[in-house]
Parts: structure tokens; sequence; C-alpha cells
């Protein structure tokens, strides 16, 4: 990962501050070896960032299949899921119903009116 040669995607400008202010001998432009490595790192990491581009440009135009298979299988599985919640929380709130109605409704009017029966 670390190599000494600048990234292919560097412009020019960047390219030749970077090597000019390595080998600067003026006083007003040298750097401290700490500032130095603060910039080496900024152009690792724009090397990086560069590359990361690169990738995701060429998977974005043209997805690879399998990319494409493992996502319909999440699509499913998150479908799965989505479905039994939903009828996790239909259970709940048709359990808390029947026991508002008490036992002596018999499950009759779920849904219907207030828990006394009434349809006001």
């Amino acid at each position: 990962m670390a190599t000494d040669t600048p990234p292919q995607h560097l412009s020019a400008s960047q390219t030749s501050q970077s090597g000019a202010t390595g080998a600067s001998t003026d006083d007003s432009e040298t750097l401290t070896p700490l500032e130095q490595e603060v910039l080496d790192e900024y152009a690792r990491l724009l090397g990086n960032l560069n590359n990361m581009s690169t990738l995701l440009s060429e998977l974005s135009a043209n997805p690879s299949a399998e990319i494409l298979d493992a996502l319909r299988g999440l699509e499913r599985k998150t479908s799965l899921v989505f479905t039994l919640l939903k009828a996790s929380v239909y259970s709940i709130v048709l359990n808390q119903q029947i026991r508002e109605d008490g036992p002596g409704g018999g499950g009759e009017g779920v849904g219907m009116g207030d828990s006394r029966g009434s349809v006001l």
C-alpha cells in the first residue's frame, strides 16, 4: 500500500507541489517532519479515494451478476422478514383486542366499537 510514487489521479499542480516541498532548500518553505508526514498521509488518502472512485464507477457501469444475485437473495429474505413482522404485529393486536373484550365476549365483534360492545 505504501508507495513513493504519486497516485495517477493527482493533478499536475498537486504532483509538482508534493515533489517541491520535499526537495526545497529555502528556510521559509521547509516543512517539519510532522507536517511532511501529514502531507504524505493526505497524498495516500487521495490515492486510496481515487482508487475507490475508479472501482465504484466500474461497478456502477456494469454490475456483476454475482452482486445482482446476492441482492435478489437479500431482497427475498427482507420481504420474508417483513411479512413475518406484519403477521406478528397483527397477532399481538388481535390478542389484545380479544383480552379487552373479556371472557364473556366470545370473540364476536372484534374490531367493532369499544370494549363494552357499544358502537357509538
